[in-house]
């Protein structure tokens, strides 16, 4: 006789909640695929779950769809009012698209719903700053470092804040936090040598490290020749495309651009670091250009390229519009080629793109151009670049390494500023005690390039007309 069938044990189903706190999980492991299935899921359910219309938005946000984000955050917020980290994130996309006035509102009620969150002072800080409020971002800032002392991205916000303003000695000390942000942590390996503190080392070697992007390595380099002398032997750990340019300075022995490759040292130092390590002011800033140079070889190479291309009798112009996509503050301080086609209507002038790679989606846009042409194939290292920077009368760049590196070399530049625009071009300024031959064209309103665009062109045609030979275009 056959035994009675068991029953099924019921499979208990998942909640809403549970789900949720598997998507912020994936979200937060950047699985960003997998949070947004299971919030899909979830409001598929429950179209108005808020808290999965929220966390849809920040996933938006990740994957560069701020204003989508903004549209399920306005939304989640509208079902469920009072949560103040959601309306911090808001705060965060309307800055992204420029939406000051929306991004003081949300943020200013973040804090009023939780006063003690230093993460909402934090971010509250950069609305302020983006609009120029610079006291009411410092206020912010102090507030939330009482709160929480160890908080690095404010202490990094507050030096930045400083270092704009001119008040190096202080905003020094608050920069070297940048180490210790979750963005920071990841700029070196685990290190076995003494962080470098500035001493003398006459009997061993000294590593000095490229550690940030490379318009910061290029910019920082130019202290290199002066603390050379400290130590019996100095070498330097970048990028590999950086080597070429950086080998040829005053004090270094050698670069590697592998970990495993460089030799045993008494002590290392981040080049970002040795501002504060010397206790550089605005009047001691290191600005004797040029400090760096490009092979004299290649340079010859580069001009019987650009013989052969462009005419002889026009001015020659670089061009770099548009920055790394990783960089965090791209969005900002990148234009898509066809908005500078107003730099052509003074003419006389030939153009040549600077950029590595040339992006996709500005190629049909480089017939406005005169001469443009993509050369992004022979730019293999900063030291081509260099190159063909030297056979160019003047460079037209975003806030990017290109405008580092034609400043670093004494060659005419003018770059163009997002408003609010990185701390290293201090405020109000068209020049910079960085790069004596650079000239500084700024932002009036966050994402408000045509003003610029029409100052240079402005600008350059007043140049051209001053030239020999002009000729007025048609």
């Amino acid at each position: 006789m056959s035994g009675a069938a068991t029953p099924a044990t019921p499979t208990r189903t998942e909640t809403s909640e549970e789900a949720l706190i598997r998507a912020r999980a994936a979200a937060q492991a950047k699985r960003f695929g997998e949070a947004a299935g299971i919030c899909n899921d979830v409001l598929a359910a429950a179209p108005d779950n808020a808290p999965a219309l929220a966390l849809q938005g920040m996933i938006a946000a990740h994957t560069s769809d701020p204003e989508r984000g903004i549209v399920l955050l306005e939304r989640a917020a509208t079902l469920r009012p009072g949560v103040a980290s959601w309306y911090a994130n808001l705060s965060a996309l309307y800055r992204m698209v420029y939406r000051t006035q929306d991004a003081l509102r949300v943020g200013q009620e973040a804090v009023r719903l939780d006063p003690q969150n230093a993460d909402h002072l934090v971010n509250l800080s950069l609305v302020f700053t983006d609009m120029d409020e610079r006291q009411h971002a410092l206020a912010c800032l102090l507030r939330a470092l009482g709160l929480k002392p160890d908080h690095a991205d404010g202490h990094l916000a507050l030096g930045q804040n400083l270092l704009a303003m001119g008040d190096f000695e202080p905003g020094w000390k608050e920069y070297e936090w940048r180490n210790l942000t979750e963005a920071g942590k990841s700029t070196l390996p685990k290190m076995t040598s003494a962080t470098w503190n500035g001493m003398r080392i006459p009997t061993g070697r000294l590593l000095m490290v490229g550690d940030q992007g490379y318009g910061d390595t290029i910019q920082f380099a130019r202290y290199i020749p002066l603390i050379a002398n400290r130590c019996q032997e100095l070498i330097v750990g970048c990028s590999a495309e950086m080597g070429p340019v950086l080998a040829n300075i005053p004090g270094v022995k050698q670069y590697f651009h592998r970990w495993t490759d460089v030799p045993g040292h008494a002590a290392h130092c981040r080049l970002s670091s040795l501002p504060h390590l010397v206790h550089t002011t605005l009047e001691t800033i290191p600005a004797n250009v040029p400090y760096l140079h490009a092979d004299p070889s290649r340079i010859a190479v580069w001009r019987r390229k650009l013989d052969a291309m462009l005419p002889h009798s026009v001015r020659r112009i670089g061009l770099a519009w548009t920055g790394r996509p990783t960089h965090p503050n791209d969005r900002r301080r990148s234009i898509p080629l066809a908005r500078l086609g107003p730099l052509a209507a003074p003419g006389h002038a030939s153009f040549v793109s600077l950029q590595k790679p040339m992006p996709s989606a500005d190629q049909p846009a480089a017939a406005q151009l005169p001469g443009l042409v993509d050369l992004s194939a022979e730019l293999a290292d900063f030291g081509e670049t260099a190159a063909l920077i030297a056979n160019l009368d003047l460079v037209i760049t975003v806030d990017t390494a290109i405008a580092h590196l034609a400043g670093a070399m004494a060659r005419p530049v003018w770059i163009m500023l997002p408003k609010a625009s990185d701390w290293r071009w201090l405020l109000d300024r068209s020049d910079s005690p960085w790069y004596p031959t650079a000239r500084l064209f700024r932002q009036i309103t966050p994402g408000g390039w045509d003003p610029v665009i029409a100052a240079i062109a402005a600008a350059l045609a007043q140049d051209l007309r001053s030239e020999p030979g002009y000729i007025a275009a048609n």
